[in-house]
């Protein structure tokens, strides 16, 4: 026998913190193939207007980034660190850092500029179609 048994309150605390740890786990989990994606197939983000000029704009929902060039020009990344899959939710100028571990990548490029993420952003198509953004998957 114990020279200090534990106490009812010390057994029950612990019981509380196992299933959270397992959860906070799982949600930083990676996919199955350790490669962050984007949308499957093509969704309508929103109004082409929602990203300004020389700015960006995180379409949660969907999991994409958009930014637009000064000269009116798109380009659209999955919203999904690749480091360990957690969703991007804030973006400072044109920089966009995850708040699971402090990545931070420049969504204008897709370009990882702090680690712990090694590999940029997965790149999608996307396009202005009747005033409204639609992303799409770029094929293999």
């Amino acid at each position: 026998m114990s020279a200090h048994p534990l106490s009812r309150r010390t057994v029950l605390r612990g019981a509380a913190l196992v299933p959270a740890a397992g959860l906070g786990a799982a949600a930083c989990a990676p996919p199955d193939d350790g490669r962050a994606e984007g949308p499957a197939e093509p969704v309508e983000l929103g109004s082409a207007e929602a990203v300004p000029k020389g700015g960006a704009e995180i379409f949660r929902e969907h999991h994409v980034v958009v930014s637009r060039s000064v000269e009116g020009e798109y380009r659209a990344f999955s919203a999904v660190c690749t480091h360990r899959s957690c969703p991007l939710h804030k973006i400072k100028g044109t920089v966009s850092t995850c708040t699971c571990h402090g990545s931070r990548f420049d969504v204008t490029t897709g370009e990882v500029l702090q680690g712990p993420a090694v590999a940029p952003l997965t790149e999608l198509d996307v396009s202005a179609e009747g005033g409204r953004l639609v992303a799409r998957p770029r094929p293999a």
